[in-house]
């Protein structure tokens, strides 16, 4: 039989089979329930797992350099190579395991997102749950982004839970883990983007007591919050937002193609075009083709870490990533296997919250009081403002001159401040009723 012949025929096969195999999309790699109500969890990755995970960072096949700027096409061997050693050397992922279960008070639960949603089966989380001894503590929902997870935190918790002083806020601090990332299992279905997401953590808010609660997030922390103000009106007080984008429209784009356009509405239409062309391939491939990549990806822990620690570099101000942060970041995906959580940009993509290939808008208008923190490596920076209020009741505009995406591991003083001056006006951020 030709070998064409045969290729179809195992094809053909192969076609006919797959629904008999499809499972989850999150490997059984650890220890966890999901029970009806919060009870708590222990991180406990199985042995057999991390044994695996290391024999195939010693296995990594290296790509070969090419003589270019440093950085031109992602992060150049010298970069793998040195994790690689760290992680065969001196990283020690049950070291790690310990210091994430004593840090945190971890918790699962499930939770039904009610009949707006499109998914009706109980969905499983992974959350950080930790209460001030302050009687007038503020819920806050803090919610992480890609490729970042609930140890975003980690630099802000003891500030928000215990302030300096009286004056000062406190909160209440709920960081669950998006489906699909670190410990929240990746859903079973395709349609689970931003909006359902939103559903599933006002449900758990709801279980834990928060009738009322605001919301801190960046990144799609920063996208997930604009549906819950918008879904929950009553319930989500008021927002603080440190990834509010606002693209330029239509008429903004015949504006600067006219000349007509001021300078800093010239360096944000400039700066969002050159992250579309020059620095978004992992997002084009992620919102349309994530499989593709993440088979590859789900085989090779040094090539995923690699894969976001290009994002992590880029995206921060002069902060310095550890070996140990890139591995421990990348493994908060690769436990469960980084599919779901790359695959969430197809949802967004669905959703409206990229269009093509730039930056979407299809996001409710925020009504309730809104504060925006800018940092300067960040591609929104430097939005006017009248853009911003396009999209939501921006009372408090931050603008910070150091910093970067990732402002609550990199800046947290400066966050915390933020966080501090518009929740600690009770009146302007809409939290009267918890002062006492």
């Amino acid at each position: 039989m030709a070998i064409s012949n045969l290729l179809h025929k195992y094809l053909a096969l192969a076609v006919t089979l797959t629904p008999l195999s499809v499972s989850v999309l999150a490997d059984n790699n650890f220890n966890a329930n999901y029970g009806t109500s919060p009870a708590p969890f222990q991180i406990d990755v199985h042995p057999s797992f991390i044994n695996r995970t290391i024999q195939k960072v010693a296995l990594t096949r290296f790509t070969v350099d090419v003589e270019e700027p440093e950085l031109a096409s992602g992060p150049p061997r010298h970069n793998a190579t040195t994790v690689q050693d760290y992680w065969l050397h001196h990283y020690d992922w049950f070291r790690v395991q310990d210091q994430l279960n004593q840090r945190y008070h971890h918790f699962t639960t499930s939770v039904l997102t009610g009949p707006r949603s499109n998914f009706t089966n109980p969905v499983p989380l992974h959350f950080v749950h930790h209460r001030s001894n302050r009687t007038d503590a503020i819920p806050l929902l803090f919610i992480h982004g890609w490729p970042g997870s609930f140890m975003e935190v980690d630099h802000i918790l003891d500030g928000l839970l215990n302030p300096p002083n009286a004056s000062a806020p406190a909160f209440h601090v709920v960081a669950p883990s998006i489906p699909g990332f670190a410990f929240s299992p990746a859903p079973r279905k395709a349609g689970w983007g931003a909006r359902e997401t939103g559903y599933a953590f006002h449900a758990l808010m709801e279980q834990l007591g928060y009738t009322h609660y605001v919301i801190q997030g960046g990144d799609f922390g920063g996208v997930i919050l604009r549906y819950m103000a918008g879904d929950n009106p009553s319930a989500v007080l008021s927002v603080l937002d440190n990834m509010w984008i606002v693209p330029p429209n239509a008429t903004d784009l015949e504006r600067y193609s006219l000349g007509l356009t001021t300078a800093d509405e010239n360096t944000t239409i400039e700066t969002i075009n050159n992250f579309d062309s020059e620095n978004s391939g992992y997002r084009l491939i992620q919102e349309t083709k994530p499989l593709q990549a993440a088979i590859g990806m789900t085989d090779s822990p040094i090539g995923f870490a690699m894969w976001i620690f290009n994002l992590m570099l880029s995206a921060v101000d002069h902060y310095v990533w550890t070996p140990s942060e890139i591995i421990t970041w990348s493994m908060m995906y690769y436990i469960q296997g980084p599919y779901g959580g790359m695959r969430f940009y197809k949802e967004v993509l669905r959703e409206g919250g990229f269009q093509g290939f730039g930056l979407g808008d299809a996001y409710p208008y925020v009504h309730q009081p809104v504060a925006i923190s800018e940092f300067p490596k960040d591609i929104w920076y430097g939005t006017p403002l009248d853009w911003a209020r396009r999209k939501g009741n921006v009372v408090t505009r931050n603008f910070h001159y150091s910093g970067g995406h990732f402002a609550a591991v990199e800046s947290p003083d400066l966050l915390l401040g933020d966080i501090r001056a518009f929740w600690g006006n009770s009146s302007l951020s809409n939290v009267s009723l918890f002062r006492s």
